[in-house]
């Protein structure tokens, strides 16, 4: 099927090809692609610093994300108006990782996350994003989101807390016994930071809220703080050694350079070393940050074909996100995906191509080099105050409020339990329990949906006739192994009584294993009570299931007929007492 061939290829810079080889690529397309960079470049400088510093490490390290990561999976990938870098949702998984493990295990399990992505783009597996039901993901993104703001409240509030505790309500616990102790200041630059935000869109300019915003709670907090306050800022609570062995404030200007992601530092403070029991114990981590990127990368890929009228190439872009993040640990940067909101900026800033997310990665890279020491002035509360925002827009908590009102139970069900467990516990959990919870209560649907029905009255049935003694019975809905026992078990005890049992089948589409082993019981049971049975009108899939397991006719017991009017006619004809 050509509208679904996106999902099923494979080619690596499928989205550069698409735009820059297949279509012409002249100057005027360049040239928008050039304000659309590097409106989205600007955008992402403060976001990129801000959700290192949430994931556990310095702010440098979500700049190396967004210049490296950002430029190779524009190359490879297969989404052709996707920004990539650090993104809200991996915080709730990199956090724990970093607090453990330290920044070198960060880096290991990004990069072992990349090899698995790169894995399922060659199994082909971008595909399954159809399978992932929305209250799944309305589920665990709000979940995300209010970890993501209660990790906020200590900078929001100016809390003096050392370290946060590894467990959600023990967090909470924290914060409540420190707010009492909260800094004015710190909450007045917060405050205002987040006011300007809200209020920004009402003025109807193309300058994002979050930028005006920073620059206003940045100008207030140097005020401030030349006043005789204490606000932290990111010059104040970061350093870097200088090649000479001074101790410089904030982000260093820098390039990224070359590094074995093993020799970064560990908890601890030391190289954190290569050995199969630390491989063993970040499997479990890598694993949710690779399906994270791709479940991620997938929407926002889906989200923006929704938007241009485009088709990316999901395999594709698993690639392009694999990529990324195997090269990106190597010079220090943290995991990538695509950011929706990101993509979305530049869709509408007029991208026309890759090129867009690649001119990005360069201004962001333009702006470590020659504004870290400006970007060192930035202050924590501000920096909050625009990750509370970011996780309010990733709640998406108009469409979880829509979906409570107005979904079915089981739907609610799923969004509730995934949402409490990636409160409470642990995202992958969330995600696999939410997936399975959603698979087993729409089998128990698709279960209650199959039915059967006495249908030996009916007319179309009585104008053929009927011999005494035998019932016409109709099943609709698939003879899964959900419904498959119900199903047979009823027609078993309604054939006790009767001397055969005429089954129209054109309404079972599908026939598996426990639906066959189910009808085998039944021919079995008809077999010791001498009821005969007739099965008519097969569907296609349920009769290759039949050949496959080789079931025939067996004289006297079991019969086959095309159509329902075949089967009728030849019960009028035969004499079913010999």
């Amino acid at each position: 099927m050509p509208h679904r061939a996106h999902l099923f290829s494979l080619r690596t810079a499928h989205a550069v090809r698409e735009a820059c080889v297949d279509e012409p690529y002249n100057s005027g397309r360049f040239f928008k692609d050039l304000m659309a960079g590097a409106t989205v470049g600007i955008i992402a400088i403060p976001l990129a610093m801000a959700l290192a510093i949430a994931s556990g490490v310095a702010p440098q390290y979500g700049l190396y994300t967004a210049i490296i990561a950002g430029f190779l999976i524009a190359l490879f990938g297969g989404s052709r108006y996707s920004i990539s870098g650090p993104t809200a949702a991996f915080v709730v998984i990199l956090y724990p990782i970093a607090q453990s493990y330290g920044l070198g295990g960060l880096l290991l399990a990004t990069l072992m996350s990349g090899v698995l992505l790169v894995i399922m783009a060659v199994m082909r597996l971008g595909r399954f994003i159809e399978y992932i039901p929305e209250s799944v993901t309305l589920g665990f993104t709000g979940g995300i989101a209010v970890v993501i703001a209660t990790l906020q409240v200590k900078d929001f509030f100016g809390l003096s807390i050392d370290a946060m505790p590894e467990h959600y309500w023990d967090k909470l616990a924290v914060l409540g016994q420190q707010l009492p102790a909260l800094d004015g200041l710190s909450t007045l630059v917060a405050v205002v930071t987040l006011a300007v935000m809200l209020l920004w869109p009402r003025l109807r300019t193309p300058v994002p809220p979050h930028l005006p915003a920073v620059i206003v709670g940045s100008l207030l907090a140097l005020w401030l703080n030349a006043g005789g306050a204490a606000i932290e800022t990111v010059g104040s609570r970061f350093s870097y050694l200088l090649p000479d062995g001074s101790t410089g404030a904030g982000i260093p200007p820098f390039l990224p350079e070359f590094a074995w992601p093993w020799q970064q530092a560990g908890a601890d403070g030391r190289p954190i070393g290569l050995s199969w029991d630390l491989f063993r114990e970040l499997i479990p981590a890598a694993f949710a940050i690779a399906m994270l990127g791709a479940i991620e990368s997938l929407l926002c890929a889906v989200v923006l074909d929704g938007m241009t009228g485009k088709r990316h190439s999901a395999n594709s872009e698993l690639m392009g996100q694999g990529i990324g993040n195997i090269v990106v640990p190597f010079f220090g940067g943290i995991t990538a995906t695509a950011a929706i909101a990101r993509s979305a900026a530049n869709y509408r800033a007029g991208a026309e191509s890759p090129v867009a997310a690649m001119i990005h990665a360069l201004v962001v890279l333009l702006a470590l080099v020659s504004l870290a020491g400006i970007l060192a002035y930035l202050p924590m509360p501000a920096m909050a105050a625009l990750l509370v925002m970011v996780a309010w827009n990733m709640s998406e908590a108009a469409k979880a409020v829509h979906l409570l009102r107005t979904a079915p139970r089981s739907d609610i069900l799923v969004f509730l339990t995934c949402f409490g467990l990636t409160v409470a516990l642990d995202m992958v959990i969330a995600i696999t329990t939410g997936v399975l919870l959603a698979a087993v209560l729409f089998m128990r649907e698709m279960a209650q949906m199959t039915r059967v029905t006495d249908i030996t009255g009916n007319k179309r049935v009585q104008q053929v006739g009927v011999p005494e003694g035998w019932q016409v019975f109709k099943i609709n809905g698939p003879l899964f192994f959900a419904a498959a026992d119900r199903i047979f078990g009823e027609l078993a005890d309604l054939s006790q009584q009767a001397e055969g049992l005429v089954l129209y089948m054109d309404g079972v589409t599908i026939l598996d294993a426990g639906g066959l082993a189910a009808l085998n019981k039944l021919i079995a049971s008809c077999r010791k009570t001498g009821t005969r049975i007739v099965i008519a009108d097969l569907q296609f899939q349920p009769l290759r299931t039949l050949a496959r397991a080789g079931v025939k006719p067996e004289p006297g017991v079991s019969y086959f007929y095309p159509t329902l009017e075949a089967a009728l006619a030849e019960l009028s004809e035969m004499d079913w007492q010999t």
